[in-house]
C-alpha cells in the first residue's frame, strides 16, 4: 500500500544503518547506497520541523563476529549457515566495532538524531532488525523507548531495504506500532530475490510506503 504522508508531533524517523561499509567503497556496499544520504538529510529537517523524533541505527559488531564468513573456514560471504537461532547469510567483515567502516556516512547529519541504536554487538547472533537480534526475542531496547515517548507511526529509510530495513519495519508492526517505509529513501542489496520477498513480507502485514521526494 502507498500513500503520501507528511510528518508530525507523535512520529518517529529511524534511519538504517546509514555508515560507510554499507555506501561506496564500503565492505559491504549497497548498490547506490550513498543516493540514500541527501534524502535521509532532507527528512531529518523535515521532521525536525514538525516536533517527530529521529533516532539512528549503527551495524556495530565485534571483530570476528559469527556472522562474517571469515569465521567460519571453507565458507565464502553470502554463502548460508544453521545458526541456533536459525539460518544466516555469511557476510563479508563490515562494520566492526571502532573502525571508519562502522561509522556513520561523512554526509549525513548526525547531530539531529535523538538516539542511536547500535546492534549486532553481542558476538554470537546477528541483527538485521532495530528492535531484536535475529533470533527475534532478544530486544534492542527499542520498543520500550518508541512506547514511552508515546510514538505512533513509525517511519523508516536507509539500507538495506531488503535486510535492516524491511526487517525494522515488520517488527515495529508486530510491536504495536504503524510501520512508513520511504521506499525511494532506501536501497537494496536484492540477492537472490530477497528484495520481493521483503516487499511480500512486508506487504503481507500492513507496512505502508510514501516517498521521501513527492512527485518525483
Amino acid at each position: 500500500m502507498r500513500t503520501t504522508l507528511d510528518p508530525e508531533a507523535g512520529d518517529l524517523l529511524v534511519l538504517v544503518d546509514i555508515q560507510n561499509d554499507f555506501c561506496g567503497g564500503g565492505a559491504l556496499a549497497v548498490p547506490d547506497g550513498d543516493a540514500v544520504v541527501p534524502l535521509a538529510n532532507d527528512l531529518i529537517r523535515r521532521f525536525k520541523a514538525a516536533g517527530a523524533g529521529i533516532v539512528l541505527t549503527q551495524d556495530w559488531h565485534p571483530a570476528g563476529h559469527s556472522s562474517f564468513a571469515s569465521v567460519h573456514p571453507g565458507r565464502a560471504p553470502y554463502d548460508m549457515v544453521g545458526m541456533p537461532y536459525g539460518p544466516q547469510t555469511l557476510w563479508p567483515d563490515h562494520c566492526v566495532q571502532g573502525t571508519a567502516g562502522a561509522e556513520f556516512h561523512p554526509d549525513l547529519l548526525t547531530l539531529a538524531a535523538d538516539m542511536v541504536v547500535r546492534k549486532g554487538f553481542r558476538p554470537a547472533i546477528d541483527s538485521y532488525s532495530a528492535f531484536f537480534e535475529n533470533d527475534g526475542i532478544t530486544p534492542t531496547g527499542l520498543t520500550g523507548y518508541c512506547r514511552e515517548r508515546g510514538f505512533r507511526r513509525l517511519f523508516f529509510a536507509g539500507l538495506a531495504l531488503d535486510y535492516c530495513v524491511s526487517y525494522s519495519a515488520e517488527d515495529s508492526a508486530r510491536c504495536g506500532f504503524q510501520p512508513i517505509v520511504f521506499e525511494d529513501a532506501c536501497r537494496p542489496i536484492d540477492m537472490n530475490g530477497s528484495l520481493d520477498l521483503a516487499l511480500a513480507r512486508m506487504n503481507a502485514i500492513g507496512v505502508q510506503f510514501t516517498r521521501a521526494t513527492c512527485g518525483k
